[in-house]
Order: structure tokens, then sequence, then C-alpha cells
């Protein structure tokens, strides 16, 4: 489900070329995740990278994560 959930948020995800020629993206939905990187590959892995911290981050603190594709991950009680 995790997986399932990474793959389906990564498909939202935008990406703009920066005038210096570095790639940007982020996804909507997700504050504070974003990624920039010389080639849009690198961009691509950089942005994975900080959606899979910033999940983790957020399970363990409780917070409420977006619903990705019909997919609620939820904390677990403490």
């Amino acid at each position: 489900m995790l997986i399932s959930y990474i793959q389906n948020a990564m498909k939202q995800a935008k990406y703009e070329i920066l005038e210096d020629g570095q790639y940007y993206g982020e996804i909507e939905g997700f504050q504070g995740v974003w990624a920039q990187a010389e080639d849009l590959e690198t961009c691509r892995e950089e942005l994975q990278s900080a959606l899979e911290d910033w999940l983790v981050l957020g399970l363990r603190m409780g917070h409420k994560l977006p619903v990705v594709a019909g997919i609620q991950l939820v904390p677990e009680e403490a």
C-alpha cells in the first residue's frame, strides 16, 4: 500500500525548468515536498526521496496525510 501511495503521488508531480536551466519539481498538496536538480531524472529521484522522508516524519508525528488515489495512510495510535 505504501509503494502504491508513493507511486500515485509521484504521478501528480509537476516539473518546470528554471531560468538557470535547473529542474524544479513539487507535488501539490504535499507542503514542503520539492526538489531541484541539474536534470529531470535526478530531480524526480530527489523529489521521491523528499516525499518518502516527509511521509515517514508525518506518520511518526501523527499528521493527517493527503489521500492519494483513494489510499489514506493513517498513523498508528501510540
